[in-house]
């Protein structure tokens, strides 16, 4: 079995994570979506509400997606788990340096672990977990972004999100039943 670990702040989960994670099952047979403890910023959501967040948002997936806690290096928690690999998301060239740093330095630490790379969706280049949450605390709504549960969450956290800066994006259902947008393909 190959898993994969996908591991972010996740401060909070968007649209464009959700993506990743769908795209990702179709690489390999098991995603565990590591929630990190340490984050750069100071976060808005608890560790426990981030991971709350996720799970809800994904709903039951079976074995296929494990949502956890973790610490530490991302390489090692990857290790302890038995992945495979690393998977990231790449948004911009100006995420390619980082990433490609963490990458070489990561596999500097363990080789055995590789680290696989997949393009963000064009529909969710511009979001960042950071971008959604100064959108929110600023008025602007973000429905279509996130799921909806992290609507909610944001909505209670930040504010109404009363002024419509974003238009909300068209809907189908996606992970347990939250709202996608058309062209979206999920696993299972």
């Amino acid at each position: 079995m190959h898993t994969a670990l996908y591991a972010g702040s996740f401060d909070p989960i968007t649209n464009g994570h959700m993506s990743l994670i769908r795209r990702g099952l179709h690489l390999f047979d098991r995603i565990i979506v590591g929630v990190a403890n340490q984050t750069s910023k100071p976060p808005l959501f608890t560790l426990e509400e981030r991971c709350a967040l996720v799970r809800d948002a994904i709903g039951k997936h079976g074995d296929a997606i494990e949502i956890v806690p973790f610490s530490g290096l991302t390489v090692d928690y990857a290790a302890k788990r038995g992945c495979c690999a690393i998977l990231r998301g790449l948004r911009a060239v100006s995420d390619f340096e980082f990433e490609f740093q963490l990458a070489l330095m990561n596999r500097r630490l363990n080789q055995t672990i590789e680290t696989v790379f997949l393009m963000t969706d064009y529909k969710w280049l511009y979001i960042s977990s950071t971008i959604i949450k100064g959108a929110v605390s600023n008025g602007a709504s973000v429905e279509g972004l996130v799921p909806d549960n992290v609507l909610q969450a944001l909505k209670q956290r930040l504010g109404s999100g009363r002024r419509t800066g974003f238009a909300p994006m068209p809907r189908k259902k996606g992970f347990a039943g939250q709202a996608s947008v058309p062209g979206e393909t999920h696993h299972g």
